[in-house]
């Protein structure tokens, strides 16, 4: 697929109907907690122009980390106080993650939100890169930024279910492993509905 063409399903896949996902998608039987409260965050899906059309930005999280240590993941993070929405907190955090300058990013729409199991309500963000991009990994934060193929990411092909023990139960999710990278989780998860929503 062509780079316009790339650029054309990212653009449309904002409009595309679709519902919230969760990483509890696959697992009906773990029972939420009544009342819970989730904590407002943003992500930012990123996509530059590569060699060979389109390719999306992502972190390997620093194994110094308390939550998440070494998991791949889009930057973002939070909705903090200063933040106007989601889609600030994406474009604040990637900045601060990996040195994107928000100036670059054209933002093209967001997804459905999507709940994950720390209590967090994920909103991605699309966004496209203009100009010249050298990711800065944050010390603290990142060990490592790479990027992926389009291709790959919006191929529903190359996602599978795998399954861990997690607090007593066995809990399924999607995995779409990029060569050293192990992709899966929420990251994952958030990825195949942009790969449902952008495959013709």
């Amino acid at each position: 697929m062509a780079t316009t063409d790339q650029i054309a399903a990212l653009r449309r896949a904002p409009d595309t109907t679709g519902a919230p996902s969760s990483d509890f998608d696959l697992n009906p039987t773990i029972v939420l907690p009544e009342g819970r409260k989730l904590r407002p965050a943003g992500v930012l899906a990123a996509f530059k122009p590569g060699r060979d059309g389109l390719d999306l930005i992502l972190t390997k999280r620093s194994s110094r980390l308390k939550h998440h240590p070494g998991q791949i993941a889009f930057p973002g993070g939070k909705v903090d106080p200063g933040d106007a929405d989601e889609t600030a907190a994406a474009l604040r955090e990637a900045h601060e993650e990996v040195a994107l300058d928000p100036a670059q990013v054209e933002v093209l729409g967001t997804l459905p939100p999507h709940e994950t199991v720390t209590g967090f309500l994920v909103t991605p963000v699309i966004g496209l890169v203009h100009g010249d991009f050298t990711p800065v990994p944050e010390p603290g934060e990142v060990d490592e930024v790479f990027m992926v193929p389009y291709a790959h990411v919006t191929d529903p092909a190359r996602y599978s279910v795998q399954g861990r023990r997690w607090r007593g139960q066995r809990r399924l999710y999607y995995t779409a492993p990029f060569g050293p990278y192990y992709i899966w989780g929420a990251t994952a998860r958030m990825l195949r509905g942009l790969a449902d929503r952008v495959q013709p």
